[in-house]
């Protein structure tokens, strides 16, 4: 089942990761008491993910902030030392980087895909979800192979 707007989010471990550090975090206790625009690429370095998706919620930081959003997050199904490396190259210190190595928090999200055919292998969908206090406000789910409803300026238009 994927994950609907009203639905708690389901609570999984996480990397935070910089390029220097990793640190463990319980999704139920990370996204507690705050208002979150979370973010998920099939993976760090691709294509749309580096020239589009990224760096649009770095250009928008300061008005997702405005509009409410006490932080965003950026996750993939990538290891945190990608994570925290991929986030550095693009300039990003306001987008927080959570590394789901195995892919469990999209496998519970019920948002996974099948990059095989690419050499990816399992990974997340393109999406963004608005967490308010550990509950799903708005879910923008990419078709495959687009970029629209959870580029940063369709997710801020739909604040």
């Amino acid at each position: 089942m994927t994950i609907a707007i009203g639905d708690k989010l389901p609570d999984v471990k996480l990397v935070k990761s910089t390029e220097a550090e990793r640190e463990p975090v319980q999704t139920a206790e990370y996204f507690k008491g705050k208002k979150v625009a979370l973010f998920s690429v099939p993976g760090a370095f691709t294509p749309t993910c580096s020239a589009k998706h990224l760096p649009g919620f770095v250009a928008n930081a300061e008005a997702l902030k405005a509009a409410g959003i006490d932080e965003i997050v950026c996750t993939a199904v990538n290891d945190p030392f990608v994570m925290g490396v991929w986030g550095k190259a693009n300039g990003s210190p306001e987008v927080t980087m959570l590394a789901d190595g195995n892919g469990d928090f999209v496998k519970a999200l019920g948002l996974t895909m099948d990059g095989s055919g690419f050499g990816l292998g399992q990974r997340g969908q393109r999406f963004a979800l608005v967490i308010n206090d550990g509950v799903v406000d708005k879910v923008f789910v990419e078709a495959p192979g687009e970029f629209k409803v959870s580029a940063a300026e369709y997710v801020l238009e739909n604040l």
